[in-house]
């Protein structure tokens, strides 16, 4: 794995970098087909798509796994084997945060995705890429995948296996090249179909 395709080194993100998380994964998750469709009122869906993401970054942050290109052009989100993604007062602030942007009926939808997504995930310990994503200003210039190779290149080291969810399936060939083999297909409420995708431990 190399980051020919990075123009500056990758670092770890810090809390200083939470505002231009958000606005990286904000924009990077506006269309996708998974998350998009949850925030129906696309006027409003940046805002609450937003602080959403604004609390799991903000959680992610516990552990030196979110990494960054320089600026934040591009960002990926891991928890390392062990971790978790939200406190349990987290998990109460989200449900809270959701009933008071998009209902009961959204919130229920949005609830229970992370409940399939969490019931999906390996027993086996292993890094979670939770989210990989580009500021739309600076996509088509190879980042997120060279942020990956970076990512891999890391955890390889560490003689770890990965996991994701493929949430975009016009992303699924690019997780194949990186050594991501398709685990399991989960279909969420609306009946989008979510990709799980493995990559055994290298050394």
């Amino acid at each position: 794995m190399t980051t020919e395709h990075l123009p500056a080194p990758v670092r770890v993100a810090g809390p200083a970098d939470l505002d231009a998380l958000v606005a990286t994964m904000t924009t990077a998750f506006f269309q996708d087909p998974l998350w998009g469709p949850v925030f129906p009122d696309a006027a409003r869906r940046a805002e609450q798509a937003g602080a959403m993401w604004r609390l799991f970054l903000a959680s992610s942050l516990r552990y030196p796994w979110t990494l960054v290109t320089e600026r934040v052009e591009s960002a990926a989100v891991w928890i390392p084997p062990g971790g978790f993604e939200l406190t349990h007062e987290e998990e109460e602030t989200l449900e809270r945060m959701l009933l008071d942007s998009v209902g009961r009926p959204g919130a229920d939808e949005i609830l229970r995705i992370f409940e399939q997504l969490d019931a999906a995930r390996p027993d086996e310990p292993h890094h979670y890429l939770t989210l990989l994503g580009t500021h739309d200003d600076h996509r088509g210039k190879g980042l997120g995948m060279g942020l990956l190779a970076e990512s891999l290149g890391r955890i390889d080291a560490l003689g770890s296996p990965a996991y994701l969810e493929s949430s975009n399936p016009a992303n699924d060939a690019r997780y194949q090249r990186a050594g991501f083999v398709a685990r399991d297909r989960i279909t969420v409420p609306s009946g989008h179909l979510v990709t799980t995708m493995w990559r055994p431990a290298r050394g």
